[in-house]
């Protein structure tokens, strides 16, 4: 019952640290950024934001983005964190569906609880290579802006990158590390006791 219950907030957490992921590939606010000294930008009011797929200027009134469409002219570490994203983007496809299918509300038929097993590992592997890319890209991206441009702070699609990587490591870790064993995978044991004359009779129910 522990491991079901071990497994079960690791999907959890590893689906909603996949969708952070999605959420921080597809927006733009990485970093913010300063073109000028940070008291003349202050008192300019005018910043900059640089993301994966755009960098745009805000300032009083106005938000215009210049869309990154040029891959030949675009510096090597944002075409590598791009990649890296959409790698872990795509990973939790099918990390999330092997997830789905060894539920415990899930039945499959017959199947062995052995197989089901393999599935949830492979299911956590992937979810588990999908943190590290993640992980390499959200770290990466704002130190090789830092070399370009002064950064102001962080923005909220960096952050969502870093807390969906962090649940999707630490959802993975569980599910490979905490789901039991191959045999008993799945199952739930309940001991009932017919009367204090009688022997113990187990009956055994599939989840």
């Amino acid at each position: 019952m522990v491991a079901t219950c071990l497994h079960l907030a690791g999907f959890i957490c590893s689906f909603i640290g996949w969708i952070g992921v999605i959420v921080a590939t597809s927006t733009n606010d990485w970093v913010v950024t300063c073109g000028y000294t940070i008291t003349t930008c202050r008192k300019m009011d005018e910043l900059g934001s640089k993301g994966l797929w755009a960098d745009c200027v805000m300032a009083t009134g106005l938000y215009h983005c210049k869309p990154l469409v040029d891959i030949l002219i675009l510096p090597g570490y944002v075409q590598a964190c791009r990649a890296l994203m959409i790698a872990a983007s795509v990973l939790g496809l099918p990390a999330i569906f092997l997830l789905i299918t060894v539920l415990p509300c899930i039945r499959m038929g017959h199947e062995p609880g052995a197989a089901k097993y393999r599935r949830s590992q492979l299911g956590g592997i992937l979810i588990i290579l999908l943190a590290m890319c993640g992980v390499v890209a959200t770290i990466w991206f704002p130190v090789c802006a830092h070399r370009e441009t002064t950064i102001m702070s962080f923005g909220y699609s960096l952050y969502t990158g870093w807390i969906g990587s962090a649940l999707c490591l630490f959802g993975g870790c569980v599910i490979v590390c905490c789901s039991g064993d191959a045999q008993t995978f799945g199952e739930n044991r309940f001991y009932y006791a017919s009367g204090s004359s009688s022997p113990t009779h187990a009956k055994s129910a599939h989840v």
